[in-house]
């Protein structure tokens, strides 16, 4: 994903594939209702890159979960009704261990169900220091991981 040196927000649309192809595939949008003031404009960013790139609207499905831990099992609902999941979170680190948890289980989880050849399932899950960092990733100058994560999607089920 991207980094002050790269950033797939700003995609060249010559990578992907023709908006005819992409009409007919289905994604799915798994989101972490915690922070949402982060994850909500990262699924616009997600669902807008879709459409952008030629995804008809009712082949994306947008679910919502009470957190980050919560979306592996998401996740793992719709690994075969589509062509891949993104999952979008945010984690921001405070004073106790939590974040180490918290980050660890969906790593661990997405990671595992990427080893299952169903669907792709892409990880747009923010793990920050804080919550500017996290600003700065959901729209802000380091652009948006949502729409980093539908293009990594697209990618990944046209692979």
């Amino acid at each position: 994903m991207a980094t002050v040196y790269h950033n797939l927000s700003d995609y060249d649309r010559s990578t992907l594939p023709e908006p005819e192809v992409l009409a007919r595939q289905r994604y799915a949008i798994v989101v972490a209702e915690w922070n949402s003031d982060i994850t909500f404009p990262m699924l616009e960013g997600a669902k807008k890159m879709l459409l952008d790139a030629g995804v008809d609207e009712s082949n994306i499905i947008v679910s919502y979960v009470p957190g980050t831990v919560e979306l592996t099992y998401g996740a793992a609902e719709y690994l075969n009704e589509v062509n891949a999941v993104i999952v979008i979170g945010c984690v921001i680190k405070g004073d106790t261990p939590h974040f180490d948890y918290v980050c660890q289980s969906v790593t661990q989880g997405i990671t595992i169900l990427n080893t299952k050849d169903i669907a792709p399932v892409i990880f747009s899950v923010l793990t920050v220091l804080d919550k500017q960092q996290a600003i700065d990733r959901a729209g802000g100058k380091l652009g948006n991981k949502g729409t980093e994560g539908a293009y990594t999607a697209i990618r990944m089920a046209n692979l």
